[in-house]
């Protein structure tokens, strides 16, 4: 479910090797996966409570931030699921309208409701560009896919059927209370 916003940040890079970095854009994948599984989802499938932010997600680094953008995804796939937008808008500035209309969206269709069904859940792949702003925030991108699922807008409705796609979600992050959360972000479909 892609939406789309644009943010403009004025980011100095941080080169690759950074010793703050970690190298975030070459570590292997975390061996917790922190995405939900490719599958369409019944109601006995749909998670019994949200997912916890990673202690590696936590802080301030870029590495912590590669980390948190993952954890975001979980977010993104659990109110997606569940129409739970809580714990998704608590790890997002308020003021991130993207973050807002997304939440907006899957509170409305979602899986638990039954108008979302199918291959929704997003599968991040890769966390790339982690670039630190002179005004404390990160920008970055991610590649995003999602495979074939349908919505619709009520229980009567006809369903609208997207297709498999893969995205970048560029995102610009702040930081609150000590971590950081999703500031803004957009999906350009590839």
């Amino acid at each position: 479910m892609a939406l789309t916003t644009t943010t403009a940040l004025a980011l100095t890079a941080c080169g690759p090797g950074s010793p703050e970095a970690g190298r975030p854009n070459t570590a292997p994948p975390p061996s917790t996966p922190v995405t939900s599984p490719s599958s369409s989802a019944t109601p006995s499938d749909l998670p019994s409570g949200p997912p916890e932010r990673p202690a590696d997600a936590k802080g301030l680094s870029l590495a912590a931030a590669e980390r948190f953008v993952r954890y975001y995804s979980s977010l993104l796939n659990y109110a997606a699921d569940t129409g739970d937008t809580t714990p998704l808008l608590g790890a997002s500035e308020a003021g991130c309208e993207n973050c807002k209309a997304y939440a907006a969206a899957v509170q409305k269709s979602n899986a638990a409701n039954g108008l979302l069904a199918g291959d929704y859940r997003e599968k991040l792949t890769e966390v790339a560009e982690l670039v630190r702003g002179e005004d404390g925030q990160l920008g970055g991108s991610a590649r995003v896919t999602v495979g074939a699922y349908t919505t619709k807008e009520t229980a009567t409705s006809k369903p609208f059927a997207s297709k498999p796609a893969t995205y970048t979600r560029e995102f610009a992050l702040s930081s609150q209370a000590g971590s950081w959360v999703m500031y803004e972000m957009k999906s350009v479909k590839q």
